[in-house]
């Protein structure tokens, strides 16, 4: 019989507390079953393991930053709306630095097709059609801005930019702003 008040959603949200207390790779059944004070067994019938779980985490965590993106989004276009989505996307990791690294967990075809995935894809579209890019360019910039958005906040939250001058904020206006240069003159495809 399932312990009254636990549920996947609840055990998910905690689990993404805990992540953002002690690291996504430290979350296991187990540590949320300490946090509960319940037996590891009384979580089994609400998460299969710690894989569930941590696929639980991932989907929570690409749901509230989706979520966070369509907010941020309305009514921007151009460079305003590429500056929304990566504020949204470092903002986010600042926040919850467990979430953010469940949202890179790699999901199997079925949760990733029923993830929100899909939507940041739609967003990051939406963000490239005020540019003109047709296909194949389209999908090599929704690459590039998920590498560079990724990358940077990966090595900010690593402490990779601060030991040096300028600020990190101050990179990340320019690194924005060559951004949006790059968008608005897409190096036409090679020749052949």
């Amino acid at each position: 019989m399932a312990r009254a008040g636990l549920s996947p959603e609840r055990l998910a949200l905690a689990g993404a507390e805990l992540a953002d207390e002690i690291g996504f790779d430290e979350v296991t059944v187990s540590e949320l079953a300490r946090r509960f004070d319940v037996k590891v067994a009384s979580l089994y019938s609400h998460v299969r393991n710690s894989q569930d779980l941590k696929t639980r985490i991932a989907l929570l965590a690409l749901e509230e930053m989706a979520d966070r993106g369509a907010t941020q989004l309305a009514g921007r276009a151009g460079k305003d709306a590429l500056a929304a989505l990566g504020d949204v996307y470092r903002d986010y990791a600042r926040a919850h630095p467990g979430r953010y690294a469940a949202a890179q967990l790699r999901l199997d075809p079925e949760a990733a097709a029923a993830s929100a995935g899909g939507r940041h894809a739609q967003m990051t579209r939406a963000i490239l059609r005020g540019y003109d890019l047709t296909e194949p360019d389209q999908t090599h910039a929704v690459r590039l801005l998920g590498s560079v958005f990724h990358g940077y906040v990966s090595l900010e939250a690593a402490g990779g930019f601060s030991h040096s001058a300028p600020d990190s904020q101050k990179s990340w206006e320019r690194v924005l702003d060559a951004l949006d240069a790059l968008l608005r003159n897409w190096p036409p495809p090679p020749p052949g």
